[in-house]
């Protein structure tokens, strides 16, 4: 009771102060702040991931040492998303050469898996669980490759932290642990997945120590003997035991004859950025080709969240992905015309397919001219950057667990064609189609690193984030935040939007022909974001994460003495 005479008494003088001090409260236009460091900075979907690839640069690492870290703590800590049984792409800029480096290493379908034995099995579609969905894991190769190239830690010591946590057992956290339940079902089908990842029959709950053991023996194998133990070596035995055990067709030479792929970045310039994706067959190609689309016209001064900004874009979306679906293949296999589909003389012709006042609900390909997944990203102190996505394409991939190695094999082998025709079209050693995307732009002495994960969301949310960035002078963590649309499963005029969007907005949209596919605040459905900025001008680094899942972007510890 004195406290609170105390108070009353002398309200008024607080009240002064409180108007004397404006600075004291502050309107926030972002639920978390970015992190800035003039040293490294590691961005992920899990704490935890995010602090062992900081570790890593304090233990004097590069950024790929870092992501390589980070990335395998992820497989640990979101087995569901990612891990050494699925696929990696990135993209690397080197501050000192200034020059930018792609990877693709996605796997290939078993030199024995094709139209001809699936149809003799009665199949008609490509399955999306199973044996048959499972291609040639290119993550171990991948994060190998990098090593070599661009890293300077030993590599087994960039290990240590997510065999850790495989040996000893994390905390299961909010988002991941909603997964873990939504994939029950498809765990009980495989009983070494029921037995890994099922711990007494059940997802493990909210805050529960969850350890893998298996996988911490797989970890050390790869830590100890490269990726060799992973194509020809005792996991390679293992996931040959697995498949035959299934009637699969993985064979010896399949694994052990993977290779990645360096490639040349694709681009375009997008109202003075350029804009970085990798070639087919990701889908990079579409959120350039949404980029040129909205180019086409200034962005509207009532914002992202008005009717006209998000018009154009979900009707640039709308013919990108039209494209993406008829022309995205392997190009080792079919030509694909990425020139023609990201010129801005093709957009111009595209765009004149969108009526300001009407959405479309059947859109087609053009004819260009001739010519579950986790994200993360990486800056080190020098200014290197690299963005990297791996994935097991759907949760918990195949659902098929690798006996004794304790980690999923990816099902991307789902998302070939089985019509011969198509230019995705299942073929021995072939690589299908993929959703997963990192991406780059830079403009001057500004480089930003970024990806955010989710399927065939990703097009959509690259071209969001940099209008973000680029349209309404948002900052990286701004840019994350903000909310967003995706496509719907459903297509046709059918869109998921974040319910942050006005209600008066989400009904003029609805006015104008949109189906609104309403979901939360900050849905999932719109994928999970990292992003790194490096100002060569400052000397700084900028950090954000996507407060749509359950990571940080952890600044590298200094050295104390």
């Amino acid at each position: 009771m004195a406290l609170r005479n105390i108070y009353f008494q002398n309200a008024p003088l607080l009240v002064l102060i409180f108007l004397s001090h404006p600075l004291m409260s502050q309107d926030r236009s972002q639920a978390r702040s970015m992190v800035v460091t003039p040293l490294g900075i590691v961005a992920t979907s899990h704490v935890q991931a995010s602090q062992a690839g900081a570790l890593i640069l304090a233990r004097g690492g590069s950024a790929v040492d870092a992501a390589i870290a980070a990335n395998a703590v992820l497989g640990v800590t979101e087995p569901m998303m990612n891990g050494i049984g699925g696929d990696l792409f990135a993209i690397y800029w080197d501050a000192r050469t200034k020059k930018l480096y792609g990877l693709n290493s996605s796997g290939w379908a078993p030199q024995n898996l094709t139209i001809a034995h699936l149809t003799s099995k009665g199949v008609k579609e490509m399955p999306p669980y199973g044996i048959d969905s499972v291609t040639v894991p290119g993550t171990v190769a991948g994060w190998n490759a990098l090593h070599q190239r661009f890293g300077k830690l030993d590599w087994k010591e960039l290990f240590n932290p997510a065999i850790t946590y495989a040996r000893v057992g994390y905390a299961v956290p909010e988002f991941i642990h909603g997964y873990w339940q939504d994939s029950i079902h498809d765990l009980q089908k495989n009983p070494e997945s029921a037995r890994v990842f099922l711990p007494g029959g059940k997802a493990p709950e909210l805050g529960q120590i969850f350890s893998n053991p298996d996988l911490a023996k797989s970890l050390t194998l790869i830590a100890d003997k490269g990726a060799a133990a992973f194509y020809s070596g005792e996991i390679a035995s293992a996931i040959l035991r697995t498949s035959s055990d299934l009637g699969g067709t993985l064979t010896a030479a399949d694994l052990s004859d993977f290779k990645p792929e360096w490639v040349e970045p694709i681009s375009t310039t997008y109202r003075g950025w350029t804009v970085y994706e990798l070639p087919p067959n990701g889908q990079g190609m579409a959120a350039l080709e949404m980029l040129n689309i909205m180019e086409t016209s200034p962005a509207s001064a009532d914002g992202p969240s008005s009717v006209t900004e998000l018009h154009k874009k979900m009707e640039a979306m709308k013919l990108a992905y039209a494209d993406l679906a008829r022309y995205n293949a392997d190009p080792r296999f079919s030509k694909v015309p990425v020139k023609g589909l990201i010129s801005k003389e093709y957009a111009q012709e595209r765009v004149r397919q969108i009526d300001p006042n009407r959405a479309a609900c059947d859109v087609s390909f053009g004819k260009p001219p001739a010519s579950e997944t986790t994200y993360l990203t990486a800056v080190d102190s020098q200014g290197n950057i690299v963005s990297l996505i791996q994935s097991n394409y759907e949760s918990f991939g195949s659902g098929i667990t690798v006996r004794g190695m304790g980690f999923v094999l990816q099902d991307r082998g789902a998302l070939f064609s089985l019509d011969s025709a198509h230019p995705n079209a299942l073929a021995p050693r072939k690589r299908p189609f993929h959703t997963i995307i990192p991406a780059f732009m830079e403009r001057g002495n500004q480089h930003i690193g970024f990806g955010i994960m989710g399927g065939a969301n990703q097009p959509v949310a690259h071209a969001q984030f940099v209008s973000n960035v680029v349209d309404y002078n948002m900052n990286v963590q701004q840019a994350l935040e903000n909310a967003r649309f995706t496509v719907s499963p459903k297509r046709g005029c059918n869109v998921v939007i974040e319910s942050r969007v006005p209600e008066q907005v989400r009904a003029k949209l609805t006015a104008i022909g949109h189906v609104l596919e309403v979901g939360g605040a900050y849905s999932s459905a719109m994928g999970r974001g990292q992003a790194v900025l490096h100002d060569g001008g400052k000397g700084v680094n900028f950090g954000g994460s996507d407060p749509r899942a359950d990571g940080s972007a952890e600044p590298e510890p200094p050295h104390f003495h």
